[in-house]
């Protein structure tokens, strides 16, 4: 087997070497629409590889014999063909592959003959020198081996071909292959393998046709412009498109008419319409391919039409806008030309944003007065047409918002000021509030200065606090610094020391072990675990907390409000407050007029 498929090695290239040859020439011919004829009779050489093992049973044998079928290089074929269409037509195909006819020998079962009668479709591509085919036939397959009977049996062929145009109604066809499928019997089905044949078949020849003559159909052109009407300032698109020009030869354009830029030699053009009036006009393409009968023209129209700019109302809501308020602008615009528009808004004062038909006026910042806003609108042209107009805004001062006292006077209740140790001293009594305590009294001034607007006969009561370690006189004479402190810096905030009372009560009514206690457990400011750190430093908690000065709010003829007294654990210098320095009393009442103490409760 081994040694047939090496004598006819170059059998076998045969088919893939055709398929590669038909793509490779059908991409080269150019798309020429060739005459299509009607008859084609082909006749030629016919060469048969089987690609096949006989199995037989010879007579009056016992046992199957078997033998590769061996290439037959004797036949003939030929085909008739019908062309419905240029690319579809039926063929009628036969072929006749004998067998070698070797004499002096005994009958060998190899040697056999094949002939066909098959009818299919098939299909061309045409051009003008080449015609690659692909055809499908179906038909009776005879297989004759000398030693057996002839079987007819039901085959198929699917392959293709190629014809090279030699004249107007001669071609070559150069080659044809076909892979042949069929299958045979040669002996009971229970002792003997069928024979199929798998093989390929290789022709070459003469093909003749007729009928269909091509008819020559003049070139042709055909223009059209998009769109077809249009506003001043817009593109138009001008195509040409030509048709039965010599496929070999190149299509040169030349464009004219109103608005064609110079030197345009494309199938396309863009048209530019700036500065045309409003009108019809026209473009027209001049094709040719270089021959004297390639020449073809077409002309097309397109109309500009009058612009019409776009009209706009402008309107606020509300009109009258408080300080600080927000107003909303409507624009209501429209196009007789039917263009899509962009609307932009600008003010005079404050801010405004939006880019649709509504826009938000923002007056914050604005004094007040008349704002004036300005709606813009736009249509959608290259050079777009616009329009305007604007809309006023009053804007008013705004109220002074009603003053709540019950709230003023729960925000008076809930401070005391803290000190830390021994502050302010005897040479400095204009110091000794810490940062967070000055923002605390700073906000009980501007709620204190509101009170007096409503209830001008208010009074702030101040009652100083020292830790119990110092002398009496000490701590009475640090607890007047913490009030008169105070009192002062309230003062510089503006409010009225006719209605601020101090008293000192040095360590007199210090809080007790249990209202600390009590104070801290009901602390807010304080998590779980913070209040647990806190109360195993009760003796320093207690020592802080009884630095300080109380603010109680009073009316005349009614009762005052103390002062919540929780201590800033929160706040930023919180350690400081906190902070205990060594103690020392101190009887000696010259002392305490010292500049320095050592005793620092």
């Amino acid at each position: 087997m081994s040694s047939l498929l090496k004598r006819h090695s170059g059998v076998l290239a045969i088919l893939p070497a055709t398929i590669a040859v038909l793509f490779l020439f059908s991409s080269w011919a150019a798309a020429q629409e060739a005459p299509a004829p009607k008859w084609e009779v082909y006749g030629g050489y016919s060469f048969l590889y089987p690609n096949s093992y006989l199995h037989a049973m010879l007579p009056g044998g016992v046992l199957p014999v078997g033998s590769p079928l061996e290439s037959n290089p004797w036949g003939l074929g030929g085909s008739l063909t019908y062309d419905f269409r240029r690319w579809f037509g039926l063929t009628l195909d036969g072929s006749m592959d004998f067998h070698s006819g070797e004499t002096g020998l005994a009958t060998r079962i190899d040697d056999t003959a094949f002939s066909n009668l098959s009818f299919g479709p098939k299909f061309t591509y045409r051009t003008t020198h080449v015609a690659p085919f692909l055809e499908a036939l179906v038909g009776d397959h005879r297989l004759a081996p000398d030693a057996f009977h002839d079987i007819n049996k039901l085959g198929f062929m699917f392959g293709g071909g190629l014809d090279f145009k030699v004249s107007k109604h001669v071609a070559l066809r150069l080659p044809r292959v076909d892979y042949v499928m069929s299958s045979y019997r040669y002996g009971p089905s229970a002792a003997t393998r069928s024979t199929d044949l798998r093989g390929i078949r290789a022709q070459a020849g003469i093909v003749f046709t007729w009928g269909g003559e091509h008819k020559v159909t003049p070139p042709r052109a055909a223009c059209s412009v998009q769109p077809g009407n249009v506003f001043a300032g817009e593109t138009v698109s001008a195509t040409a498109v030509g048709s039965n020009f010599a496929p070999q030869r190149s299509v040169a354009y030349s464009w004219s008419g109103s608005g064609v830029r110079t030197g345009e030699t494309g199938s396309s053009t863009r048209i530019a319409t700036d500065g045309l009036r409003s009108g019809s006009y026209e473009v027209t393409a001049s094709l040719s391919d270089g021959s004297p009968e390639g020449v073809a023209s077409c002309t097309a129209r397109f109309t500009v039409k009058e612009a019409s700019p776009p009209v706009i109302s402008c309107s606020s809501d509300p009109a009258n806008l408080l300080m600080g308020g927000t107003s909303t602008i409507t624009a209501v615009a429209s196009s007789p030309d039917g263009r899509r528009l962009s609307y932009s808004y600008s003010t005079s004062a404050g801010s405004i944003s939006g880019q649709t038909t509504t826009a938000a006026l923002d007056s914050a910042g604005a004094q007040a007065g008349t704002i004036t806003v300005t709606c813009n609108v736009a249509d959608d042209r290259q050079q777009p047409l616009t329009a305007s107009s604007f809309t006023v805004v009053n804007l008013q001062t705004p109220p002074p918002p009603p003053i709540d006292i019950v709230a003023i006077e729960k925000r008076l209740a809930l401070h005391s000021v803290y000190f830390a140790t021994a502050k302010p001293r005897v040479e400095n009594p204009e110091a000794g509030l810490l940062g967070s305590q000055e923002k605390t009294l700073t906000a009980l001034a501007s709620d204190f200065l509101l009170y007096l607007q409503v209830k001008p006969d208010a009074r702030l009561t101040l009652e100083g606090h020292a830790d119990p370690r110092g002398s009496v006189q000490y701590n009475q004479a640090l607890s007047q610094r913490r009030v008169e402190r105070v009192k002062g810096f309230l003062s510089d905030l503006g409010v009225p020391a006719a209605n601020i009372q101090t008293e000192g009560f040095g360590k007199q009514e210090n809080l007790t072990d249990k209202q600390v206690k009590d104070a801290v457990e009901r602390n807010p400011e304080l998590s779980s675990e913070d209040r647990r750190k806190v109360l195993d430093h009760m003796r320093t908690i207690i020592l802080a907390s009884n630095r300080r000065v109380d603010i109680t709010l009073s009316n005349w003829g009614q009762a005052s409000q103390n002062s919540v007294r929780e201590f800033p654990f929160n706040a930023a210098d919180s350690l400081t407050l906190i902070q205990e320095e060594g103690t020392k009393k101190v009887t000696d009442p010259a002392a305490i007029r010292k500049a320095k103490y050592k005793s620092r409760p």
